[in-house]
């Protein structure tokens, strides 16, 4: 995934507009769950400008902590959470296969 930073976020670290193409609403709104469960976290939220852009706007704001940091913990908590959940659908699957 190539993400880039929205133009006028240069004077701080903690809060960033991050470009992600070709990202939609199912991404965008998972990581955004995670991300506010943060408590260093004053404020995310994205948006998908138009469904003919192929691309999420996602925004960090912070009360210290890099935007850039939050992302990235966002991501892989997400992507634990996605693990979690493969294995417990195989684990199930195989039990009700058993019977």
């Amino acid at each position: 995934m190539k993400v880039s930073e929205l133009a006028g976020d240069e004077n701080t670290l903690t809060c960033r507009t991050y470009v992600i193409p070709n990202e939609s609403h199912t991404l965008g709104n998972a990581l955004k769950t995670i991300i506010n469960s943060y408590d260093d976290v004053q404020f995310c939220g994205y948006t998908v400008p138009h469904p003919a852009e192929s691309k999420m706007l996602f925004r960090i704001q912070s009360q210290g902590t890099p935007a850039l940091e939050i992302l990235k913990r966002g991501l892989k908590d997400l992507e634990k959470v996605c693990d979690h959940t493969i294995n417990l659908f195989e684990k199930n699957v195989k039990e009700f296969n058993k019977t």
